[in-house]
């Protein structure tokens, strides 16, 4: 009874419906990127801000969810920082999706974020939303970034709770309601 009603207290906190299903997430947290963007560095300080448990491997793999209990999936594409990375965009798919296997047989949810507004949507960030989005339990996109509602379909599709935030600094109260 109480966890019903921490949760349906988030929902609202979160501007979400009161119907839609949305898991309070443990921590600690692993947080990685979707595409080795910038933005996992600041998913991170905001997560810090939150209060959050967390460990940041820009690159992790299936034996750094040892001890998550939520895994925070940072999706935004960047070139530069997969060749920083030492990784090419197949690598880099590889990774995720070994990842996300991880998740699953470990029964770690995942959340996932979107912080790089409409400027770091393009092709390979989107094919990746496209692919391992369904994968989350949640998402939290900042709402220049869903322009075209590409997160929002997705999210209706797969019953995935969205919030919209309008800036990256707006991503603590959020995160501060998505976890125990």
């Amino acid at each position: 009874m109480k966890r019903a009603l921490l949760a349906g207290a988030a929902l609202l906190a979160m501007g979400l419906p009161l119907g839609a299903q949305i898991t309070l997430f443990e921590q600690p947290a692993l947080i990685t990127s979707a595409g080795q963007s910038a933005d996992v560095q600041i998913a991170s300080v905001q997560a810090r801000k939150a209060g959050l448990q967390t460990v940041l491997v820009k690159a992790a793999g299936p034996t750094d969810l040892a001890a998550a209990k939520t895994l925070i999936l940072v999706f935004g594409a960047s070139l530069k920082g997969l060749g920083a990375a030492g990784l090419d965009v197949e690598k880099e798919k590889g990774r995720i999706k070994a990842l996300l296997d991880g998740a699953k047989t470990k029964g770690v949810p995942i959340l996932a974020l979107h912080l790089g507004g409409e400027a770091r949507r393009g092709d390979l960030t989107d094919e990746m939303v496209a692919a391992y989005l369904p994968f989350a339990r949640m998402a939290i996109v900042v709402k220049s970034g869903n322009k075209d509602g590409l997160f929002t379909r997705i999210c209706r599709d797969k019953n995935i709770p969205l919030k919209e935030i309008d800036k990256t600094l707006d991503l603590v109260e959020p995160l501060k309601q998505a976890f125990k």
